[in-house]
This record gives structure tokens, sequence and C-alpha cells, in this order.
């Protein structure tokens, strides 16, 4: 079961995600542990597996498989034919090596349509058809915004291009309510990684000046306040803001970067803004002549 980076990290930040998408979920669905694991002849990992605690008798593994974002970055799609056969395989043979650890299976495969779904499924009817395998179809769990906002992050990827700038900005808007701070930031990434992997043609300064988000909002900006703080907050706001114009007006002649560089922390952090509407060096000459830079 390979990697779904998007998926992956959407279960990392919230483990519990799983089970919001299950019927009967287990009682202790707060202490699974999500991980990946290797086994050994042959070799192979497997990268979504929700672990049951270890301080517990032996419980219910769960393994993860999504289709729905490899969907997401292929225009023409080709179904995998195999994928069962290969689920199946994969998550048997580790709960073989693993039994005195487990005790029972339960397989999620995730899709973002029925469409997408292996074609030939005839010879694992019995598996499908009983209560261990979940096919869990996205575009089929409602509306995107009556869901639960780490649920609908995942619906998140199966929307048209055309809508899915509005509902990431709902989401947002919906996150910095209902969440905590530190939770609202990566729903924020996340949201802001979707974004990218849909609309490939733009920068993902492009995606986050569509949703809304503000220079002072985004990972990079804390990443380089982070740098700041060593090399003196003011340096590091002026290295941020340089890099930020060059990629919003092109190069900046040597005469802008000297008026900028007489800039005071307020002026700085007011450009930082200010520069989210600038299409040109045109728009950053007529800032720096309003300021008196």
């Amino acid at each position: 079961m390979r990697r779904d980076s998007i998926f992956y990290k959407l279960f990392q930040q919230s483990p519990t995600l799983l089970f919001e998408l299950l019927t009967n979920p287990p009682i202790n669905a707060g202490e699974y542990k999500f991980d990946s694991v290797a086994v050994k002849e042959p070799k192979f990992e497997i990268d979504g597996v929700f672990l049951p605690p270890e301080n517990t008798s032996p419980g219910t593994v769960y393994f993860c498989v999504s289709e729905a974002c490899r969907s997401m970055r292929q225009v023409q799609f080709q179904k995998d034919q195999r994928l069962y056969e290969r689920v199946f395989a994969e998550s048997w043979l580790y709960f073989y090596r693993n039994r005195d650890r487990f005790s029972d299976w339960q397989i999620v495969i995730i899709y973002p349509s029925r469409s997408i779904e292996q074609s030939d499924i005839y010879p694992h009817r019995s598996f499908l058809n009983g209560g261990q395998v979940h096919r869990v179809y996205l575009d089929e769990l409602g509306d995107i915004r009556s869901l639960p906002v780490w649920v609908a992050l995942m619906v998140l990827t199966t929307v048209e291009e055309e809508l899915a700038p509005q509902e990431a900005r709902y989401l947002l808007e919906r996150s910095s309510f209902e969440q905590s701070e530190t939770v609202s930031r990566a729903i924020m990434e996340l949201a802001i990684t979707i974004m990218v992997y849909k609309f490939e043609q733009l920068s993902r300064t492009e995606v986050e000046l569509m949703l809304g988000i503000t220079l002072k909002e985004t990972r990079v900006y804390r990443e380089i306040k982070e740098e700041g703080r060593e090399e003196g907050r003011e340096q590091g706001e002026r290295s941020l803001i340089l890099r930020q114009l060059t990629r919003r007006v092109g190069d900046l002649p040597q005469d802008v970067r000297d008026r900028i560089d007489t800039l005071s922390l307020e002026q700085l952090e007011n450009l930082g803004e200010a520069l989210l509407d600038f299409t040109s060096m045109a728009d950053l000459q007529v800032w720096l002549e309003a300021v008196g830079g």
C-alpha cells in the first residue's frame, strides 16, 4: 500500500479521522496510533496502518488505503485493477506475522467515487460483502459543509476546481472558530497542499492569495520569522519581504532595495500586507513614495 502524501498527513494530524468514516468505530478509537510498518521476506511497507494501544489486550489492526489523492494527481486516472489482490495479500501477511499482537483485522479503502473502484471484484466477494472491509466513497458522504472538518478536508480533494476555492475558504474560516490555533494552522497547511495539487499551474504563494490567506499566516512566513529571531527580528522581516516582493514583481533594482533597507519594522510589516495586492514594480514604487521610503 503506497503512501498517499495528503492523506498520510491528514491521518498524522488526526488519527481518529479514519474512525469518523466508519459506522461502528472501536470504543478506544482515540488511543490508536497511525504508523507505517515493514514486512520482510518479501520486503514491502504498509503505510496506512492504525495500531491499537500496546498496553491493552490484543486489539484490532486497521489497514487504510486511499485512491482519492492518486486520482486527483492524474488527469486521466487508470484504475488499479489489482488493488484488492495487493491489499489483501499484504495485510494478511502482516497480520499473520503479528498474530499474537492482534485479535482481528479491518481494512478501509477510500475512493473519490465508485467509478475508480477495481472492475473485477467477484473473486473478493466474501471479503467485500462481509464486515471486515469498508469501502468509503468520498462523493457520497454528503455536503462538504456539513461534515466534520477533517472529513471535509478529505472530500475537498474531490471537489471540482471551480468550486474548490470557495469550499476551501469556508473550511479555513470554520476551523478558525471551531479549532485551537495550532489545529487551525495544521488544517490551513493541509488545505493549501490540497489546492496546490489541484491547481498545479499556480505557485504556493498564488494559492495562498486565492484562499485569502495573509502573509503572516503562512508557513513560510513563520519559518523565516523563526530564522529572524536568531539574526534579529527586523533583519528577518526584511529578508522575508524582499523574497516575497521578488516573487510578486520580479527582481528588485538596487535602488529599490536600498529604499526598503531604510524602512522601519512597522513599515516593513505594513509592506508585508500591502504586497499581496501588488501586480507590478509600479505598485511597489507607488507604495514606497506614499510612505516616503
